[in-house]
């Protein structure tokens, strides 16, 4: 017999209270009992990266953590990057470079972009290869998200210089 472990976390900014399953995993949570169906589950080994989300304000694999390991923790989807009717800047950017084609690796690498500018210098493309090294896409061949998170690497510097 398995005890539920009680969680309390910020998801999107929104605050949420849950009993979880002590191993239950982030990804799972995230999908089956909050709906955030973004969270995409590929490998389920933390290599393909469609599981990414921002804890805390990095990126990490959902697959690979315990939902408990989300209690008081800010957790970020790509629900919570933007919307339909008010993409954020990084889905903007991909969308106008065409940096994605079938989507399901697209969540997880929004989310990685959204890290990587907040944290990276990314001088150069390969830079940019390097930071987003942990993310597979089977369909792009990467060039266009290479020219999306360039152009956002643009726009945060020239924003910065000012």
């Amino acid at each position: 017999m398995s005890s539920k472990t009680h969680i309390t976390l910020t998801i999107n900014d929104e605050p949420y209270r849950a009993d979880v399953e002590p191993r239950m995993l982030a990804a799972d949570f995230l999908r089956d009992e909050l709906a955030l169906t973004g969270t995409h589950i590929g490998c389920e080994h933390g290599v393909c990266g469609a599981c990414t989300i921002l804890l805390n304000g990095v990126s990490v694999r959902s697959c690979l953590l315990l939902a408990i390991q989300l209690d008081d923790a800010e957790v970020q989807t790509v629900e919570g990057l933007g919307s339909t009717r008010e993409m954020h800047r990084i889905q903007t950017a991909f969308r106008e470079y065409h940096a994605l084609q079938c989507g399901f690796c697209t969540p997880g690498f929004l989310m990685t972009v959204q890290d990587i500018l907040n944290t990276l210098p990314l001088r150069n493309d390969k830079e940019i290869r390097d930071a987003l090294s942990g993310n597979i896409c089977r369909c792009t061949g990467y060039d266009h998200i290479v020219k999306a998170v360039r152009s956002l690497v643009t726009e945060r510097d020239k924003i910065a210089n000012q």
